[in-house]
């Protein structure tokens, strides 16, 4: 199954139009918000250098189940 998603709003503006696949492979700092020196940062404290790796990554993984079981609990 094909799946499309507009993820313009959550990149930079030279990579709205790159493909999934692409956007991935991208340095951290493609994130809209996430400068430079952010992705410097993550990549000197969790050796995150792509989205993916940051999607990947088993400390924001943790993080985000835990603030999802804390909203569906309320």
């Amino acid at each position: 199954m094909a799946v499309s998603a507009d993820l313009a709003k959550l990149l930079d503006k030279e990579w709205e139009d790159k493909s999934l696949e692409e956007v991935l492979k991208a340095p951290v700092s493609a994130l809209a918000g996430v400068s430079d020196g952010d992705a410097d940062a993550l990549k000197q404290a969790f050796n995150v250098k792509t989205v993916g790796d940051l999607g990947k990554n088993k400390y924001f993984r943790a993080a985000q189940a835990m603030s999802l079981l804390g909203d569906a609990a309320k």
